[in-house]
């Protein structure tokens, strides 16, 4: 049965989902939200492995495999043993380093099958689909390429196994070692075995370069390391557009027909995943996504801005159903495109100013925030003061009602915040003064509507009585103190009745889907960092141990989890999910110096 038992690979121009047998189940061509070529991770099993749209290398009569990163990388070993003790060690690498002063990260994944003992019999199947698995890609090949083209682009593997096995599909010995180069439909001008063992050793190194220069906290080391791997995976070089996940159409629970594409750049997930990676000291990351988000105000030409884009800043995403996938398990619909971006979401103007504000303040930048760049984020003021009081579809992005909801309006809040902070910081005192006049405004608006009384606690939306679980941010952005009773009272009301079985849910109350089935996995991870805020510190750290063990056996997390089974589910590798492991980390972890 399938699972999200998968690790990621990527270079940040393309990526990988891999199974445990060392299956491609999941790339899409050629950008993250691209045509998905390999997309057996949303058929049958058995469809899978005769149709189009499949990679698997196998070994005959497999009885055990195994699976690693190189460490401090996302380069994956995957070892399979048949039952006669033979096997074989497949290495997936997407490369990634610096070479003649620019960063060489192709849309390219090389993987190295080498007989590691006794006599392995194994088969390659390669079938890249197109138009999310319409039809098989067309095939030609030459001495040592076979070529495939899918739909508006071609693809090329280079190798030097044999063309007729892999054309065939037939079983053959590995005598040493082959090597699989699947790229742009370009001839390789070296001998692809030592260009991939190149590709290898770069890469490798580049990583661990990476890894090395990070701000850690003592604890956890290994989960921050791997999350911060992914979260840059989950940046598109190009365009600095970061995805919320790599997959559509994961339910968020089974049957659910809660199946979203997140193949694209919500602009608060966004500012979450460069806030965390800033936090361990890799800016760059924050650097390229400020420069995705002025691109995506400047196109915009002063119209509201969405909470979604494409990776390319596009703003049509037009959402449709498709009928030649049948989904996870079976479970449909498949979905391309997301309506989240017809939406009006009022915390997007909170989410891109915090984004930019780092830049401001964060001396190791070379180029800080300057005026200009202050007078644009002013704009975005203006919309977030504008509109703080009206409904919207909130950050649940909910489809059937619009609400004023607190979260919305306390990222409005922030932004104004953030403006005044940032004009201080830049000696402009008259706009300092005006937007901490603004923020000020709409703090009291939202302290005098959204507070409820009855409850203790600050509710979701002016004048209700529901919870969600957002309201756990309230000390994080800074709209109240840790030890200010109104945010205590919000915490513990929140843990009272919105978890489950140690899980958070965002909320419990019906929306346009029924009744939420699983816990948003992210919305623990603010009630482990809320719960360490106002000193339960022990509850906390406890709570924070128990999520860690439901990650995959990789380190990895998607979107939802069921709380009575531990079993993931929803849109996969999530950022969101990521994001948390490396806030709570460091939130809980002792410092370094008084670890010894």
């Amino acid at each position: 049965m399938q699972s999200l038992n998968l690790a990621l690979i990527g270079n940040g121009a393309t990526s990988a989902l891999v199974n445990a047998s060392g299956d491609i189940v999941w790339a899409c061509v050629p950008g993250f939200d691209g045509d998905p070529v390999f997309c057996s991770l949303l058929q049958f099993p058995d469809e899978g492995a005769a149709g189009a749209g499949h990679f698997a290398i196998e070994l005959s009569d497999c009885v055990r495999s195994e699976q690693e990163y190189i460490v401090n990388t996302p380069v994956l070993v995957t070892r399979l043993f048949d039952r006669d003790g033979a096997s074989v060690e497949i290495t997936d690498v997407m490369p990634r380093f610096h070479q003649h002063g620019r960063l060489f990260s192709p849309m390219m994944l090389v993987r190295q099958i080498r007989r590691t003992a006794g006599s392995p019999r194994i088969r390659i199947t390669l079938r890249p689909a197109e138009q999310y698995g319409t039809r098989p890609a067309a095939v030609s090949s030459g001495s040592n390429h076979i070529r495939y083209q899918c739909a508006n682009l071609a693809l090329r593997l280079t190798t030097d196994a044999s063309i007729t096995a892999i054309l065939d599909g037939s079983v053959f010995y590995l005598n040493d070692a082959v090597t699989l180069l699947l790229g742009p439909d370009e001839t390789v001008p070296a001998n692809v075995a030592e260009l991939s063992r190149h590709f290898l050793e770069e890469t490798v190194a580049y990583w661990r370069e990476w890894v090395r220069y990070l701000s850690i906290p003592f604890e956890w080391q290994d989960a921050v390391i791997r999350s911060a791997i992914t979260l840059k995976l989950n940046a598109f070089e190009d365009t600095g557009a970061i995805v919320a996940a790599m997959t559509t159409s994961i339910p968020e629970a089974a049957g659910s027909r809660r199946n979203w594409d997140y193949r694209y750049c919500w602009l608060r997930d966004g500012y979450f995943v460069v806030d965390a990676l800033n936090r361990l000291g890799a800016t760059f990351t924050m650097e390229r996504y400020l420069a995705y988000i002025l691109n995506v105000v400047a196109a915009n030409e002063g119209r509201a801005l969405q909470p979604v884009y494409g990776i390319n800043g596009r703003a049509a995403l037009e959402e449709t159903e498709i009928s030649s996938l049948p989904g996870y398990r079976g479970m449909g619909p498949v979905r391309v495109g997301n309506q989240a971006h017809r939406q009006t979401q009022h915390d997007v103007y909170g989410a891109a100013i915090l984004a930019a504000t780092h830049v401001f303040f964060d001396r190791r930048l070379v180029r800080g925030g300057d005026e200009s760049l202050f007078r644009l984020l002013e704009k975005l003021g203006a919309r977030a003061a504008a509109v703080y009081d009206q409904p919207d579809a909130g950050l649940w992005e909910l489809r059937g009602t619009a609400d004023v909801h607190t979260f919305s309006s306390v990222m409005c809040w922030a932004g104004c915040d953030r403006l005044a902070r940032i004009a201080a910081r830049l000696g402009l005192a008259d706009r300092a003064d005006y937007w901490q006049r603004e923020a000020s405004r709409i703090h009291a608006f939202i302290c005098d509507n959204a507070w409820n009384p009855s409850l203790g606690s600050f509710v979701s939306t002016m004048g209700g009585s529901a919870l969600d679980a957002s309201l756990l941010r309230l000390n994080d952005v800074g709209f109240l103190r840790a030890d200010d009773p109104r945010f205590i009272g919000t915490v513990t009301a929140i843990g009272r009745d919105l978890m489950k079985e140690s899980f958070v849910y965002r909320y419990v109350e019906e929306d346009d889907f029924g009744r939420p089935e699983n816990a948003f996995l992210v919305c623990t991870f603010w009630y482990i960092d809320a719960l360490a805020a106002i000193g339960r510190r022990d509850e906390a750290r406890a709570l924070f141990e128990r999520v860690l063990a439901c990650r995959n056996p990789h380190g990895l997390l998607a979107e939802h989890l069921d709380p009575r089974t531990g079993e993931q589910w929803g849109n996969f590798v999530q950022t969101y999910s990521m994001v948390g492991i490396i806030r709570c980390a460091i939130r809980l972890s002792v410092p370094w110096d008084e670890a010894f």
